[in-house]
């Protein structure tokens, strides 16, 4: 899923796109896209758009007459900048927003279809939208504070949770918690003032440092590489790969959908922590620390069982 770094690239590419230009027409390949009914799309083609914005993980299309469009790209969906009147592309298009300069199209490379575009009027009608996660670059110590230990939950959650702060999701939360040296399963109340300070200044630098590097890559053209995964990541998505702070394996914990990557030497005082799944499949076998998994690795290499 398309995570603050990403969006906000998004937004500042399209702000040089359409800004100031006419809304032709919208032109849906997948009707259920549209969760709303009125305002009408009728009524905000031929609109011009006056700006964009972020609202947590949504993308909203300020247009004439406070008409806004607003679009979750949840976890596969993407934008696509092309040729005035670029054709919807199959199996994975959703819509076409055309304008005079080119065409914006929006995709979904998933069989679960859970991106969503509303239209509403008035700016008031975009509060429904707002989890009310706190904006992490700018936000004062206290303000990340009180929004940490709003609720006690461990910290992986609590930074992916937009209730509380916005925009930060599976990807981002390893990596500010590995640049911080935290356990993802750290309780947010039981972190010392120490801690806090440095999670708060991990979750600036990290975020800041992404956005800063993907401004870099894109350039002058549109953003087409929208990935979760970066191979100049420390830990994310790099399960058994080195952590480019100290060399340990990444190690991970799988649950649902989603998995966290974590550094056992440098997050977790060389505990591994306990994958559900794997747990129950080796019970008693299970190693606790890093070097019961390379004695349990050996063994099992040399057919020890």
């Amino acid at each position: 899923m398309p995570e603050l770094p990403d969006l906000t690239i998004y937004v500042e590419s399209l702000c040089k796109r359409i800004v100031g230009q006419r809304l032709e027409n919208v032109r849906l390949d997948s009707p259920f896209i549209l969760r709303t009914v009125k305002p009408s799309i009728d009524e905000v083609c031929g609109k011009t758009v006056r700006e964009l914005l972020r609202i947590g993980k949504r993308i909203v299309f300020g247009l004439d007459a406070e008409f806004f469009i607003v679009v979750h790209l949840m976890i596969a969906g993407r934008f696509h900048w092309k040729a005035p009147g670029a054709k919807i592309p199959g199996r994975v298009g959703h819509a076409a927003f055309d304008f005079e300069d080119g065409t914006l199209l929006l995709t979904e490379a998933s069989t679960k279809k859970r991106a969503s575009m509303h239209i509403t009027r008035g700016r008031g009608s975009l509060a429904e939208f707002d989890r009310g996660g706190l904006e992490v670059l700018g936000s004062s110590l206290e303000q990340f504070h009180v929004a940490l230990i709003k609720e006690n939950h461990t910290i992986k959650r609590t930074l992916t949770d937009p209730r509380l702060f916005s925009a930060i999701g599976n990807a981002y939360s390893d990596e500010i918690l590995h640049r911080a040296r935290l356990s993802p399963l750290k309780l947010t109340r039981q972190l010392t003032g120490d801690e806090v300070t440095s999670l708060h200044r991990a979750a600036i630098d990290t975020l800041q440092e992404w956005i800063d590097r993907l401004r870099k890559e894109t350039g002058d053209s549109f953003p087409e590489k929208v990935t979760a995964f970066r191979a100049e990541m420390a830990v994310h998505g790099r399960f058994g790969k080195p952590c480019p702070r100290c060399g340990e394996k990444v190690q991970r914990i799988r649950y649902a959908d989603n998995e966290t990557n974590y550094c056992p030497r440098c997050q977790t005082d060389g505990r591994l922590l306990a994958d559900r799944a794997l747990s129950r499949l080796l019970r008693q076998d299970w190693p606790r620390t890093i070097e019961e998994l390379e004695r349990l690795t050996a063994r099992r290499a040399t057919g020890g069982g």
